[in-house]
């Protein structure tokens, strides 16, 4: 803990906080994957313009609260048979970018979910559509939410929103899309207890399909 002495004039006095200390969530990279020639997605006013090969500010959450809760977890979808791929590889801890490693849902909109089993304290998601590189892209419609509701009925958190249109049929959102890249796309979370954790994409600028590579969720346990 990190002690602060807060001096008070009118009472003639000194008051001790102590001030939670913050780390950084440290995520494993996979290196950038190049297979084809890259190319630019088209700029239009709802991509962030964040260059896609700068990764973005660490997220920092209190001492103790930056563990990695979803390796292994149960995956489901809204598409159970995908086309490429198991969905079983969205936390399997591979996140190098290949044929092997990825798995592609139907068209249209989709989401997968991953249960952590209990619920934890979730201070921070971060996605892996594709490994970014091989054909630049941004995926539509990416939404992501957290409930104890594992149909996602009743106290359901929305963290991300992308969807400018609300062609997703949840409302507008205030978040870019984004152009995707071997970083990934960390979201913060304001340590919201939870169990379960759904993420939403509609196809991507190159293609109407879905993809994930790897969904990581972060935090602590509660027990």
């Amino acid at each position: 803990m990190k002690k602060i002495v807060i001096l008070s004039m009118i009472l003639g006095c000194s008051v001790v906080v102590y001030a939670q200390e913050k780390v950084p969530i440290k995520m494993d990279l996979p290196k950038p994957s190049f297979t084809g020639t890259p190319r630019a997605v088209r700029k239009h006013v709802h991509l962030d313009p964040y260059p896609s090969h700068i990764p973005r500010p660490s997220i920092f959450v209190p001492a103790g609260c930056d563990k990695l809760l979803s390796q292994g977890c149960k995956v489901t979808s809204s598409d159970p048979d995908p086309i490429i791929g198991e969905l079983s590889y969205v936390t399997d801890g591979e996140k190098q970018y290949d044929a092997a490693t990825y798995v592609e849902l139907s068209p249209g909109l989709q989401w997968i979910q991953i249960d952590l089993g209990e619920e934890k304290e979730i201070h921070a998601v971060c996605i892996w559509h594709t490994g970014g590189g091989e054909v630049q892209r941004a995926y539509r419609d990416v939404i992501v939410k957290i409930s104890n509701d594992s149909n996602f009925v009743d106290n359901v958190v929305t963290v991300f929103n992308n969807d400018f249109d609300n062609s997703a049929g949840f409302g507008k959102g205030k978040d870019k899309e984004y152009v995707e890249s071997h970083f990934g796309r960390p979201i913060a979370v304001d340590a919201i207890k939870s169990r379960y954790i759904r993420c939403y994409s509609r196809g991507n600028t190159e293609n109407e399909m879905n993809h994930y590579v790897e969904v990581e969720i972060f935090g602590r346990q509660i027990k």
